[in-house]
């Protein structure tokens, strides 16, 4: 299981890792071993996975199945664990743990994501690569996101239709207070909901 270090930091240097070049921003890597914050928002901030009602997340049919292929996404993969998350109307915060590194792959130019910083969070939006690397943050958010997108659609009868955003937003926890701190925001998101832009 990973856990983070008196100095914030949970994994130990690795020369063999540390000292190949990185293709993404050189202030994170998320392919680490570690825990990770995502949230992913659906197409045009549609409510699509139920309504919220005194203050607690009511989940309609959409919403069951944002939660029942986030969790079987953790059954699944077992290099990972899923942390503390909820579907709220119109979108999905939640926490991954990574116990594992990735093992490094060999990527073109064109495989690469494009990244933007937001200077005001030092959170990095991404939109995924067209080839993911297998056990990533970007593989595993975008297999849900697929399974998701079709498991609705079907209901729905819209083979074509998007879920979801193209991207979505990702986070590197960095220690134990900033994970608690991660994980009350996500538990008492529905109370905020009234606050939300």
């Amino acid at each position: 299981m990973y856990t983070f270090s008196a100095t914030g930091h949970g994994m130990k240097f690795n020369p063999d890792i540390h000292q190949r070049r990185s293709i993404r921003l050189k202030c994170c890597d998320y392919t680490n071993a570690g825990a990770y914050f995502v949230t992913i928002c659906t197409c045009g901030k549609e409510h699509l996975f139920g309504n919220i009602t005194n203050r607690e997340m009511r989940l309609n049919e959409f919403g069951g199945i944002v939660g029942k292929e986030w969790r079987q996404t953790g059954y699944i993969r077992k290099s990972l664990e899923l942390d503390e998350f909820i579907v709220m109307p119109n979108h999905f915060p939640g926490i991954i743990i990574l116990n594992e590194p990735v093992a490094p792959r060999s990527v073109n130019k064109r495989q690469v994501a494009h990244e933007t910083k937001n200077p005001k969070d030092r959170a990095i939006h991404r939109i995924a690569p067209t080839t993911l690397q297998a056990n990533s943050i970007g593989s595993i958010i975008g297999q849900f996101k697929s399974i998701v997108t079709k498991n609705i659609n079907r209901i729905r009868n819209t083979p074509a239709l998007p879920v979801w955003q193209r991207n979505y937003y990702e986070r590197v926890i960095r220690n134990e207070y900033e994970l608690q701190r991660i994980r009350e925001y996500i538990i008492f998101n529905p109370l905020k909901w009234d606050e939300d832009e």
